[in-house]
């Protein structure tokens, strides 16, 4: 099979990267012919705003170079991933000329909030789900600048007046069924969902014996609850917790975690700190999709102490592969770290069935078979349709 995958990278490399490049590599492994149509956000320190606002509703560039390499390659099917701002929803009508069909993995809630987490002042905010989101501007959502949020805003309004998202794009990829759920609640048609998780190719074997304290690893920001974390640790005695990454909280997480504060790692370093771990820490306070870090966790056999909000609630067994606690509730989060602490037997079992739980669904081999259906599902509906016609 020949793939397309269009991606437009961000500034600050994260999960979303990650994710992309890791099913680059696999479907190279499986023999694939695969071309990748990359565009970088770093572009825009060299564009003015006038052009990168157009760009972002239509991309003439983007749209004429996918369509050389479409002339060129010939795929069987594109994969889109980002396509904000640099590529654009041109993408869809440039493989819909070239009669080829599209497979659009949604990352985050974009579609539906410009801000793409459906959070606001602190709290959940679903105002635009399903509307045009002209709230977003007058509110600032995105980056607290109402012109960024009007050219979003006119991105979907263009699209979805023109019917790019419900009739250009073959089949769409979600996450878990609470994302499906929600992108269909926003519009979306129902009959071309699929759902796919990340997956994480991992070498590493869990450690069963002496495993020890806690761990929250990503993006140190007020979205990802790190300031709910830092409350619940000072309610903790001893709570014996390692924080990694970095961001704009990372001076709160130093004053409050001192030398526990390990600052950037690489994934291996992480991966064997998490075998070895008693339990994860995920307290966002926003809608998460799908975390590859809870996915790296079970991998390693790590039980995950999570939000009970969204996603997570179906990703994140409660009692079974980890504990859920209430959405920005430093008492209850500090009270769950108490009893995992208190109870390692508990927790080694939950992190026995995590472990069962990525062998079930997040295998890198799991992932493949899903990805090749979905692919062939797509490839096969534009000739139906047409013989239907």
């Amino acid at each position: 099979m020949k793939i397309l995958v269009a991606h437009n990278t961000y500034q600050h490399r994260g999960g979303e990267d990650a994710v992309v490049d890791a099913e680059i590599a696999l479907l190279r492994e499986h023999g694939h012919d695969v071309m990748v149509y990359r565009q970088h956000n770093d572009a825009l320190n060299h564009m003015s705003r006038a052009v990168a606002a157009v760009s972002t509703i239509w991309s003439s560039r983007a749209a004429g170079e996918v369509a050389d390499v479409c002339k060129s390659f010939q795929p069987d099917v594109i994969h889109a991933h980002n396509t904000f701002p640099l590529i654009s929803p041109s993408l869809y009508w440039t493989a819909s000329r070239g009669r080829i069909p599209v497979v659009q993995t949604l990352h985050n809630f974009r579609l539906l909030c410009p801000q793409a987490i459906f959070l606001r002042d602190g709290k959940i905010c679903e105002d635009c789900v399903g509307k045009l989101p002209w709230r977003s501007v007058t509110r600032k959502c995105y980056r607290e600048s109402a012109m960024q949020s009007a050219v979003i805003t006119g991105m979907l309004a263009t699209h979805r007046m023109i019917g790019t998202y419900e009739e250009r794009v073959t089949r769409y990829i979600a996450l878990n069924s609470f994302a499906r759920d929600k992108y269909i609640e926003g519009g979306l048609p129902a009959e071309r969902f699929r759902i796919k998780p990340n997956f994480v190719a991992s070498a590493v074997m869990p450690e069963w014996n002496g495993r020890s304290g806690g761990m929250c690893v990503g993006r140190l920001s007020s979205e990802k609850g790190l300031d709910v974390l830092a409350n619940a640790v000072r309610m903790l005695d001893q709570p014996a917790i390692d924080v990694i990454g970095s961001g704009p909280l990372q001076a709160l997480m130093e004053d409050t975690l001192g030398d526990r504060y390990l600052g950037y790692m690489a994934l291996d370093d992480i991966m064997q700190r998490m075998r070895k771990a008693q339990f994860l820490l995920v307290p966002s306070i926003c809608y998460e999709n799908s975390p590859r870090t809870i996915v790296e966790a079970y991998a390693c056999g790590l039980p995950v102490i999570a939000s009970r909000l969204g996603a997570l609630i179906d990703i994140v067994r409660d009692g079974i592969t980890g504990l859920l606690f209430n959405p920005g509730d430093a008492a209850d989060l500090a009270a769950k770290i108490a009893w995992a602490q208190a109870h390692p037997d508990a927790m080694l079992k939950m992190g026995r069935a995590a472990r069962e739980e990525y062998e079930a669904h997040y295998t890198p081999e799991r992932n493949y078979q899903m990805l090749m259906e979905i692919y062939e599902d797509a490839i096969a509906a534009p000739h139906r349709e047409r013989h239907a016609a």
